[in-house]
């Protein structure tokens, strides 16, 4: 279940969030942000009546491990926030250097915080993927600073979320009514957008599943998968938002980034290989004097 929520995950960021995203071309980074978070809460709020778990008690109790919630919930807004920034100011190359480094840094907390082991053949999956980041950031030139907080700030909400012992929706709920009384101050002040008729308000409603579905399945595999698998799984949506680039958008792919992918694709087939070989059953120990048949 936890590779399903994965999939899902990664497969939704990388194909269904980008083409949503550009048809709101018109609407201001802040004013989808604000957007996002709204309907977010309306999403969720539904979900959570209809699954009746309301009963359980408060979204954020008075418990210290939930405060982080509200770290979590600035961490996913700051990055959601500078990823539209990049998108619309013509700093893509810089974002999407930062969703191939935050990968890398995953595994890395995987192995400082959560003291996560890495078998040989992970390692050499892992090496693979380091190098071909190398090669993205040799060919941009730099490693700016856009790159870098995109990658740390999401790699440190996965372990927030992975650390933090609560059910995906209630946190996830937790963290959208935190950041839901800024998001309609916003709106309150902001002017509306010139042609913002009805295909479009409906765009913007949606933006309410298309965030908050992917965000739970997230949070419900970093719950069921080690930071590391994790890690090399998310090289998924940064793969399908360059096919989709180059394929439906028609934007031209660079020799270097076809090295890049080779390379981490490469790297996955290892993971993968790895996950998928049987292990050995360990031998159960025999009591003294016992005697095999």
């Amino acid at each position: 279940m936890g590779l399903i929520y994965a999939l899902g995950a990664f497969l939704s960021w990388g194909l269904v969030v980008p083409v949503h995203f550009r048809l709101l071309d018109g609407v201001p980074a802040w004013g989808i942000l604000a957007h996002r978070i709204v309907w977010s809460a309306l999403f969720i709020a539904l979900l959570l009546l209809a699954m009746r778990l309301m009963r359980r008690g408060p979204v954020v109790s008075l418990q210290r491990r939930h405060a982080f919630l509200l770290l979590s919930a600035l961490l996913i807004a700051g990055n959601w926030s500078l990823y539209l920034w990049a998108v619309q100011n013509g700093r893509m190359l810089d974002a999407s250097l930062g969703y191939f480094i935050n990968p890398l840094v995953n595994v890395a907390l995987g192995a400082l915080v959560l003291r996560e082991t890495l078998r040989p053949l992970q390692l050499a999956a892992v090496a693979l993927a380091a190098i071909g980041v190398v090669a993205a950031v040799a060919a941009a030139g730099s490693l700016p600073w856009i790159a870098l907080t995109l990658a740390v700030s999401f790699a440190v909400y996965g372990l927030i979320r992975k650390l933090v012992p609560i059910d995906p929706i209630l946190g996830l709920g937790a963290e959208t009514f935190a950041l839901l009384p800024l998001a309609l101050a916003y709106l309150a002040v902001a002017p509306t957008p010139p042609g913002q008729g009805t295909a479009q308000w409906l765009l913007l409603m949606l933006t309410g599943i298309t965030t908050a579905l992917p965000l739970m399945w997230f949070a419900a595999a970093a719950s069921r998968l080690k930071l590391s698998t994790i890690g090399l799984l998310q090289y998924i949506a940064p793969s399908c938002l360059l096919l989709l680039s180059v394929l439906v958008y028609g934007e031209s792919l660079p020799p270097s980034r076809v090295l890049v992918f080779g390379l981490i694709w490469a790297g996955l087939a290892l993971y993968a290989l790895d996950a998928a070989r049987p292990r050995p059953r360990p031998v159960a120990a025999r009591a003294p004097g016992d005697r095999p048949a």
